[in-house]
């Protein structure tokens, strides 16, 4: 049984196939041109070859108020390195015509929505579109404010993705539920993105409200860097979205082969515990 419209993304079609095979995805966030974009665009065919199922492309931003020290720093970086939203636009293009065998990875345009707003929301949507991007998350952006945004998007068939939070009540997860396409993303606890040992207690409750409000599949991120991490997600959610611990392993390597070998290690090893995990998916009937 196909659970693909032929209208799907790329995000929705390998969303179909772990939920088929009872699988949980790994989403994996690095921040593009972090040391360069050259770098990134091996570290994106690397992650992918691990065993990424979807990869966030951060646009950095100099006022990255959600992001905790690690992803702050990368964000620092990839500016004085000259990275811009057009730049990460023709890096998404760059992966699409690499030749490589994974280089049809789903991948999210993840922005804070200042620089957006500054290209133009069509300006922005067509090349994103064209670059072959398959949707864009704008962190600070609120449903309420959504809108022409959302239509302007769907018009170009890219994902919307917004994030629901701890805090938001039933009938705000369902307008955020609403508003997002491809996948729901839900911060597993307040505060700044960062690694953390612990997932916070009352995640299941959270999850179990999100199902409640939507049929999407439901990603969650913030904290998670762990293979036990991804363990225990695997009854609960049908991803887990690594950022700051990937970004750290660039930032700690010495070369940037280096790195990339680094972060496809980190992606096997939750991979791994997601194929076999404790709480490994019931396949879907």
């Amino acid at each position: 049984m196909s659970f693909v419209s032929p209208n799907s993304t790329r995000i929705s079609k390998r969303f179909a196939e772990l939920r088929a095979s009872g699988e949980l995805g790994i989403v994996a966030y690095i921040t593009a041109g972090d040391p360069t974009i050259d770098a990134t665009l091996k570290f994106v065919l690397a992650l992918a070859e691990a065993g990424a199922d979807v990869i966030e492309l951060g646009v950095p931003f100099s006022d990255p108020l959600a992001d905790g020290p690690t992803i702050q720093r990368a964000s620092e970086r990839a500016l004085k390195a000259g990275t811009t939203l057009a730049g990460v636009l023709e890096l998404v293009r760059r992966i699409r015509q690499s030749g490589s065998p994974f280089s049809e990875v789903p991948l999210v345009l993840f922005s804070y929505y200042n620089p957006i707003l500054q290209m133009g929301l069509e300006k922005f949507a067509s090349a994103a579109a064209s670059a072959g991007a398959d949707g864009a998350l704008a962190t600070d952006l609120t449903p309420e404010e959504s809108e022409e945004y959302r239509r302007i998007l769907a018009t170009h068939r890219l994902d919307t993705i917004f994030l629901g939070a701890p805090t938001s009540t039933d009938e705000r997860l369902a307008k955020i539920a609403a508003c997002s396409s491809g996948f729901l993303y839900l911060i597993s606890r307040t505060g700044v993105t960062g690694a953390k040992d612990a997932l916070p207690d009352d995640l299941p409750a959270l999850l179990r409200r999100a199902r409640g409000v939507t049929h999407l599949p439901v990603a969650v991120g913030f904290g998670i860097s762990l293979p036990g991490h991804v363990s225990v997600l695997g009854g609960l959610a049908d991803a887990a979205v690594v950022g700051s611990a990937l970004v750290s392993e660039i930032e700690k390597a010495k070369s940037v082969d280096g790195a990339a070998a680094a972060l496809a290690a980190r992606v096997r090893s939750l991979k791994e515990a997601a194929r076999h995990g404790l709480s490994r998916r019931e396949v879907a009937p």
